[in-house]
C-alpha cells in the first residue's frame, strides 16, 4: 500500500479538483513523452508537493514536482 506524507496531503487537498485533475494528466514521462500518472504518493518537499508514481501508458516510474507559490 502506498505511503502518502499527511502534510503533502494536506497542502493537496487545499488545491481544486480542476487543478489536481490538470496536475495529474501533465506528467512527463522519458518513454511516452506527456502522461497521466497513477499509482502515486505524495511527499512534502521543501520546494512543493512531490507526486511519485507510475505512467499510466507504459508502467515507468514517473514524478511531478507542483511548487510552492
Amino acid at each position: 500500500m502506498p505511503i502518502t506524507d499527511f502534510k503533502a496531503a494536506q497542502k493537496w487537498a487545499k488545491l481544486p479538483k480542476d487543478i489536481q485533475d490538470l496536475l495529474v494528466n501533465n506528467v512527463f514521462c522519458s518513454n511516452c513523452g506527456v502522461t497521466t500518472i497513477f499509482k502515486y504518493t505524495l511527499h512534502d518537499d521543501k520546494f512543493g508537493i512531490l507526486l511519485k508514481g507510475n505512467c499510466k501508458k507504459c508502467g515507468t516510474d514517473v514524478a511531478r514536482l507542483i511548487e510552492n507559490e
